[in-house]
This record gives C-alpha cells, structure tokens and sequence, in this order.
C-alpha cells in the first residue's frame, strides 16, 4: 500500500556524482518470465505455499493508488478471491471469499497485510481496506490462520474450505504495511500503522477526514496453535518514534554477525523531520535493535522483492532488492536524487561482511521495466536454507538453479505519476520471474555505490540552482573540512578551507552566480579521511 504522505512531495532534485567501483560478485543472477494464461495482475498481497504451489491472499487489483478519496483504494480494486498458482504446471486455480464469514471475507480482501508462514500455517494480521461491517476504509485488528495445503487442494479439487481459516481479534494486530517476521520462536511485527478512513493526500482534516498512528514499535508476541485455538502473549515491545517510524518498506530475516538469527529493517517512509524516505537500517537481535547509520541505502526504499543469502564461510549476508521505488537511481554511473520519490528498475545488493560493515552494490541487470513495488519474492525452499528461510550461499554451483520466483507488483509507464495518476499510468503487474543463482566467474562484477559507505551524507539544494547554493553535510569529528567546486573536465574552480567545524549536520550557503550558466559543475566535500562529490546542474 504505497500510502503518500499528506503534504504533497517537494520536487527537489540533487544529482550525486558517484564514482562507482567495481567489485568481484559472491554470485549471479538472471531473471527468466514466464507467463500463465488468464492469472491477472495482483500487487501487495499476502502468500502462502505447500506443495510446488502458491496461494495468493488479499491484494489490489489495480496500480499505484489515485490521489483522489473517492478513486483511492476503491472497492473494486480489492482481491475478493483466493488465488492458487502453480509455477511449474502453469496453472491457475480461483474461489471467491463469499463461502467465509464476513469478517473473515474483509480482512483477507485488504491490501498490505503482515503474513508469515509457520509451517502449513499462514498467519494474516491487519491490513487496510474496505468494511461492510463498518461502512467505512479501516486497517483490521485480526489475525487470521489459514491452513495452507488444505485451502489449495480445496480450491483445486473444488471442495468446501471455510473450516481452514480460523480468526481472532487483537488490537496489537492493528497494523497495516508494517512486516511480520521471526527470530527463533518470537514474533516480531515491526513497524507499519493504523490508518482508518479514506486516503486524501491534503491531509486528516480534509474531506470525510481520516487517522493516520504510525505504531512507532516493534511489537514482539509469541503465538501457540494447537490447530484450533490460537493463544497469543504479548511481550514487551521496542518504541522509538525517530528510528522505527517506518511503513511500506522491507524488513529481511538475516544471519547476524555472531551466527545467530536476526532481522534488518531496511530504509521506510517518512522520517519525521523531511518527507523522504529513511536512508538508515536497524538491525534486531532477540535482545534488542540497533540503528545503523554507518550505512545507508539508496536503491531501494519501498517494500519489493527481496532475496537473503548467507555465507557461513565467509560471514557474510547479502540481501537483494529488485526494483521498485526509490529516491536515488543511477544514471550511467551518476547517482540521481529524486525527492518525487520514482518508481526505479535498480537490482542492488545490500552486503554486510565479516566485520560487520554494510555497503550496498548495484547488479549489472535491471528489471525489464519500471517493476518491482508491491511485489514478492517466493522463495524455493527445496533449495539449502537456514530455519528462518535464509538460502545457504555456500550450497550454490557454478550450474544455474531456481532459488525462487518474483510475482506481481505494479507495473508504471514512468518514473513518477503520482500527481497526474488517473488510473491509466500503471497497473497491476501478471508477470512471474523465476529467479535464477549459480556462482559467480572471474567477470562477473557489481558496483559499489561509495556513498552508502561514508558518513559526510552530502546534500545540496536548490538543485538546479543560480544563486545560493545550501549545502548540508555530517561530521564525526571537530575538524576542517575542504569545500571543492570543479567543472566536468577537472579544472578546480574554487576551493574554501571551512575551519574547526562541529560534531553532527553542518551548514553552508555559497554564492554561485559567478558560475557559467547552462553547466554543470561537482561540488566535493574532503575532510581528512574522506571524500564526497555531488553533481551541480546550472539553471539556464
């Protein structure tokens, strides 16, 4: 559920130079569509597999959300049928949600649910969309399990199924785009919001109004299922309002550095100071969580397909993100800032290594097309894996092999449509992709974004610009800092000394009118250890 933020996006652009290096890949990857007859496009859904086969819950029908309340989440883009695919066979089974109870029928017709699968078990929590019940948009505070094997074969041999779905109600539960995952035997629901009402992007007070909570937490639980009663405790959650304030964004199950279980909560919207996304991650143990702003991550910002990977041999974890939206892309080795926010077709690898350090790598493919957002990874676990589903990279051969597949999402016409989207600029996406892996050759090669690395987080702004020029960057230390501004051909055109500078966010505005108009300039940051350069675009 790609909810906007209700004060409209700023349109600043910032055009970081970047000067990619590359590095030796831990592995390969290529993306193969294959296509089932008649399976329809479906875009931030829950799933489930048993058997080689998936079912498909909840969703929308439809693309990227319309800014207008009356179009926005509209009923008839809701999921109201049960999807079962068959990968192998490529075939496609449907039931309507009618045979269930209506409660039941509401919650699994929402978009943005948390799920995780625990065995034949499929566990549904919140989710926002319409209810009957309530006559009204709200995000559902149930659970509900699915027994997933026997829901398939009842949706493929056409026999009653409403005994497999059992529902409690839970006001913890009252989550929407946050993420459901696991370490050991505790859940942990991190992050998202409760959003009630109608989606209109001038804000809560506007129209019909609405309530928009962010849980600000990670709300911990376990969870005992005997088959037909669910018991749930609570346990003490994590609250943070500046670090876990995040929704629509991916949150990956991970091997951690000292080998145990963890999660990385990766990138979200919005910060609670700057409408953009978080560029951090925060990394959660079973004790506790950590925030990591040694590292940030650029390509990939909203929720998408990701795939996690861990080498015991090396300690190393790799998490791979495919598409979506994101501020930042890379244009021909210039990374470009784009606080609209696009739809992007980065495949980018996010590594932390056996020191513990994070960098992210852009991969030598792309998606097809502007894909990606709303979408899931289904993993293949015939293939080795780590009892929190993370694939065993030290398994891989150098013979290719189908590690999973990625299914749905939207499909946009362009970068960014959200302020003229009337429903026709994007769709819901029917494509699958099976995910192919093997090791990698001597050629194969990813590039290391720097400025995930370094902790100086340049920003320049207004970008085009004439006149003054503000630039905002970090120190860990007091120290002097040199302030560089060259042309494209190297020719160094001015150079300030910027002296006993402080610890944290600097700031200096510089005049540049003396500058040439119609060029385009890089403008570095040195301090003594460090060195970050952004692209300069003249206004004409």
């Amino acid at each position: 559920m790609l909810f906007f933020k209700n004060l409209i996006l700023s349109t600043l652009f910032i055009l970081p130079f970047s000067n990619a290096i590359s590095q030796t890949a831990p592995f390969e990857i290529r993306l193969e569509p294959i296509s089932i007859s008649g399976l329809g496009g479906i875009q931030s859904y829950a799933f489930g597999q048993a058997n080689g086969k998936w079912l498909i819950v909840g969703g929308r029908l439809d693309g990227l959300h319309r800014r207008q309340p009356w179009a926005s989440f509209d009923v008839a883009g809701h999921n109201n049928q049960l999807l079962v695919v068959d990968p192998i066979s490529l075939q496609k089974w449907s039931v309507p949600l009618t045979a269930l109870p209506t409660l039941i029928q509401e919650q699994l017709s929402s978009t943005n649910m948390e799920f995780y699968q625990e065995g034949d078990y499929l566990y549904c929590i919140g989710g926002y969309g319409f209810s009957s019940t309530k006559d009204d948009h709200t995000t559902f505070d149930k659970l509900t399990a699915i027994k997933v094997s026997d829901v398939i074969n009842g949706i493929i041999n056409n026999t009653p199924i409403s005994t497999f779905f059992r529902q409690i109600t839970d006001t913890q539960f009252q989550v929407t785009g946050g993420r459901l995952k696991k370490i050991n035997n505790t859940y942990y629901l991190l992050g998202g919001q409760k959003f009630i009402g109608k989606y209109n992007p001038m804000g809560p007070n506007n129209g019909t109004g609405f309530i928009q909570e962010y849980t600000d937490a990670i709300r911990k639980f376990n969870l005992s299922d005997n088959g037909s009663t669910i018991t749930i405790t609570h346990l003490t959650p994590h609250i943070d309002s500046n670090n876990l304030h995040r929704r629509d964004y991916n949150a990956e199950q991970q091997i951690l550095i000292d080998g145990n279980e963890g999660i990385t909560m990766f990138s979200g919207v919005f910060q609670q100071t700057k409408n953009l996304p978080f560029l951090n991650s925060v990394t959660v143990d079973s004790n506790n969580y950590t925030i990591n702003n040694t590292f940030h991550q650029y390509y990939n910002h909203y929720h998408c397909p990701v795939l996690p990977i861990y080498s015991e041999k090396d300690n190393e974890m790799h998490s791979v993100f495919f598409g979506g939206i994101a501020q930042f892309y890379d244009n021909s080795g210039t990374l470009v800032q784009d606080d609209n926010v696009p739809f992007v077709n980065t495949i980018a690898r996010v590594t932390r290594d056996s020191s513990g350090n994070m960098a992210e790598y852009k991969l030598p493919i792309e998606m097809p097309s502007l894909l990606g957002a709303g979408a899931e990874f289904i993993p293949n676990l015939n293939f080795p894996h780590f009892n929190n589903k993370v694939f065993k990279l030290d398994n891989l051969t150098t013979q290719e092999t189908l590690i999973g597949y990625i299914y749905g999402g939207i499909s946009s016409t362009q970068s960014n449509i959200f302020f003229i989207n009337d429903g026709t600029q994007s769709s819901a996406n029917d494509q699958i992709f099976k995910v192919l892996i093997k090791k990698p050759t001597s050629l194969s090669v990813d590039d290391l974004n720097e400025s995930s690395t370094n902790n100086l987080n340049l920003i320049i702004y207004p970008n085009p610009n004439s006149g003054k020029l503000k630039i905002v960057f970090n120190l860990n230390k007091i120290e002097d800092v040199k302030l560089i501004i060259h042309d494209v051909n190297g020719k160094i055109i001015d150079n300030v000394k910027l002296t006993n500078l402080s610890i944290g966010s600097n700031f200096y505005e510089k005049d540049i009118t003396k500058l040439t108009n119609d060029n385009v300039y890089f403008i570095s940051i040195e301090t003594s250890n460090t060195r970050t350069t952004h692209k300069l675009v003249l206004k004409k």
